[in-house]
């Protein structure tokens, strides 16, 4: 039985499917295939229902999952222990931030780091937050800088790097931007143009209508805070963003969002047991999001 055995069957146990676990530990869907199937002939019984679209476990893949995930955390974690000894830095991490990320500090903290540990691989993913928290979860992600709402993800190590109110945003010439503020109830009076669900921002736009009784127009949503502020321009709504987004599109008017009374957080996330190699990011992080703050 091989640790690279038990890597790919906890892969496809999470990824649910054969091509996708191929494609996050970057070999031949094949490769995956016959290794699994190896470890299947060794333990004699079958890991995986291969009969649908997704992989799903057995009986007894259920039973060998926890074991498999705990052989190699003690793997990672003997290595670690022997870096540590020899003071060595090195492996890959993956790193996470949200999809339209346009936060300078974080692309600091990583040119800074690529300098001081040129041996440790830096894979850099885009998605929306509540993805990108579940990979760390799951271990598929080692930290992320992700949009949350009211408060930072239970279990994990958290660092809160921006808390913030919403405003929407209208071109100059609309009786919209005749307001200094509006409230919620304003709000949902216009179509709005909106981050997907799974972002910080739209969380906090929709838990506060809910806690409100009220029933916000979604008329179209975007995936990045530009196409936000670039769809609201053109007439199709008021964008909804955060207040700092907001500082990006001078050419439209932000008026702050009064009765939301849960807080946009920007946030870096990480699992409390960090690597060696996330251990030596989170200072450069941490500087760099300090300077910026000054």
């Amino acid at each position: 039985m091989e640790l690279r055995q038990l890597e790919y069957f906890v892969t496809v146990a999470r990824e649910a499917n054969f091509t996708r676990a191929a494609e996050r530990v970057r070999i031949s869907q094949s490769g995956v295939s016959s290794q699994v199937k190896a470890l299947e002939h060794e333990i004699g019984a079958p890991l995986f229902d291969r009969s649908g679209r997704t992989a799903r476990l057995t009986e007894a893949g259920v039973a060998a999952l926890p074991w498999a995930q705990a052989a190699l955390d003690a793997a990672a974690e003997m290595r670690q222990a022997v870096d540590e000894v020899r003071g060595l830095v090195r492996g890959q991490l993956t790193v996470g931030m949200v999809t339209g990320c346009e936060i300078k500090p974080l692309f600091a903290a990583l040119a800074g780091f690529r300098r001081d540990h040129p041996a440790i691989e830096l894979d850099l993913i885009e998605d929306n937050s509540d993805r990108l928290v579940a990979g760390i979860r799951a271990g598929t992600v080692d930290i992320a800088l992700v949009g949350v709402a009211g408060e930072p993800p239970e279990h994990l190590r958290s660092e809160v790097i921006v808390s913030e109110g919403l405003v929407a945003l209208a071109p100059p010439d609309t009786e919209a931007a005749r307001r200094e503020r509006m409230t919620l109830l304003d709000l949902i009076g216009y179509p709005l143009v909106t981050l997907p669900e799974g972002t910080g921002i739209r969380a906090v736009l929709d838990e506060s209508c809910l806690a409100g009784k009220l029933i916000p127009d979604v008329a179209l949503v975007a995936s990045a805070p530009g196409a936000v502020a670039e769809l609201a321009s053109r007439g199709l709504g008021l964008g909804v963003l955060s207040e700092s987004m907001a500082t990006a599109f001078p050419q439209l008017k932000a008026i702050p969002i009064e009765g939301v009374r849960i807080p946009a957080l920007l946030a870096l996330v990480w699992r409390p047991r960090p690597s060696p190699a996330l251990t030596a990011l989170l200072p450069h992080l941490m500087t760099a999001f300090a300077t910026e703050s000054d």
